[in-house]
C-alpha cells in the first residue's frame, strides 16, 4: 500500500506567525501560578490568570519592555540565550522550546517548498510491504499518511479505499465518526494530533495547505477549535494506544516513531503488542484475516 496523496487545492494563506507567537507565550504564562516559580500570590487581587508579564520578565532576566515586544511579535534579533532563559522561566518542554525557537527565528524555507508534495522512496515502500504482522505507515507534513502496509489497513481502516485528500490523520480523527469509536479515549488521540499540527505550523507558518487544513477543521469541528486554541505542541515519539477494533475488539498497542535521516519531515511509525498478550493474538488474527481478504481480492 504505497499510494501518494495528491496536492489538494489550497483555500488558505499563511498562518500569522506574530499572532501564533503572541498566543503561545500568553497561554504558557497563563498555565503557571506564582507559587510554581517561587513568587508571592496575591490571590483575588490578581487580574490575570497565571504570571504577569513583569513577573515572567523578572524570572527570565530581561526588561519588561523587551519581553512585551517579544510577546507582541515585534521583537528583533532575539538571541538563543534569551530564548533559553524565557523557556526556563516558562518551564517549557523540549518540544515547546523548539516551537518557540521556530516562531521567533523562522527558517528560510520558500513558500513553494513549504507546500510541496512529499514523495516516499521506493525502497521504503518496499520495506513497508515486508512488514507483515504489525501495522506500519509513513506520515509526513500536516499529518498526511503517505504510505502504509496491509496491516495498517486492517487495524486503522481501509485507507486504500479513501480519496487521497482524506488520508490525513487530522481529517480522519475529527471528521470521521468511526475513528471516534476506534480510539480509547478519543480525546487523547485528538489532543495529540492537534499538538503535532501546531508543531508543524511553527516550523512552516507559510504553508498554504496547512493553513487550509486548519481552516477547514476549525469550521467543521468544535473540538478542533477548542484544542487548537490551547497552543499545545508535541513531537511524536513513542507510547501506547488503546483501541476498540470492530473485528477483534480491544487492542493495546505500543508504537515507535523513526524520523527519516534523509527527510526529517517524514517518519516511519510502527505499532506492536506485548509478546503473548491478548493484543498480540488479536494482531495475529487480523494478519490472517487481512491476508485471506487480499487473496480473495486478487482471485476476484
Amino acid at each position: 500500500m504505497d499510494q501518494q496523496p495528491s496536492t489538494p487545492e489550497s483555500g488558505g494563506g499563511a498562518l500569522d506567525r506574530r499572532a501564533e507567537l503572541s498566543e503561545f507565550l500568553r497561554t504558557r504564562r497563563a498555565r503557571l501560578k506564582p507559587a510554581d516559580v517561587g513568587l508571592p500570590d496575591h490571590g483575588r487581587y490578581r487580574r490575570v490568570p497565571g504570571l504577569r508579564r513583569e513577573e515572567l520578565a523578572q524570572l527570565a532576566g530581561v526588561s519588561v519592555a523587551y519581553y512585551t515586544r517579544l510577546e507582541q511579535g515585534t521583537g528583533r534579533n532575539v538571541s538563543a540565550a534569551v530564548l533559553d532563559a524565557i523557556a526556563r522561566a516558562l518551564r517549557l518542554t523540549e518540544a515547546e522550546h523548539a516551537h518557540l525557537t521556530h516562531l521567533v527565528r523562522p527558517g528560510q524555507l520558500k513558500r513553494r517548498q513549504a507546500g510541496r508534495t512529499q514523495q516516499v522512496r521506493v525502497a521504503l515502500r518496499q520495506l513497508l510491504d515486508t512488514i507483515d504482522n504489525v501495522p506500519a505507515y509513513v506520515v509526513g507534513r500536516r499529518s498526511d499518511i503517505l504510505a502504509w502496509n496491509r496491516m495498517a489497513d486492517a487495524v486503522f481502516g481501509d485507507w486504500s479505499g479513501l480519496p487521497a485528500q482524506e488520508r490525513n490523520w487530522a481529517r480522519l480523527v475529527f471528521l470521521r465518526p468511526d475513528y471516534r469509536d476506534l480510539f480509547v479515549p478519543w480525546e487523547q488521540k485528538a489532543t495529540d494530533i492537534v499538538a503535532y499540527l501546531r508543531m508543524d505550523a511553527g516550523c512552516h507558518p507559510d504553508d498554504p495547505r496547512l493553513s487550509a487544513l486548519v481552516g477547514e477543521l476549525s469550521v467543521k469541528s468544535e473540538e478542533f477549535r477548542r484544542l487548537w486554541a490551547t497552543h499545545d505542541v508535541k513531537e511524536k515519539s513513542h507510547g501506547t494506544k488503546a483501541m476498540r477494533h470492530p473485528v477483534v475488539g480491544e487492542l493495546n498497542l505500543l508504537f515507535e516513531t523513526f524520523r527519516l535521516a534523509d527527510d526529517t519531515e517524514q517518519s516511519l511509525v510502527v505499532y506492536h503488542a506485548e509478546p503473548g498478550s491478548p493484543s498480540a493474538e488479536a494482531l495475529r488474527l487480523l494478519a490472517s484475516w487481512s491476508a485471506d481478504a487480499s487473496r480473495a481480492g486478487a482471485s476476484t
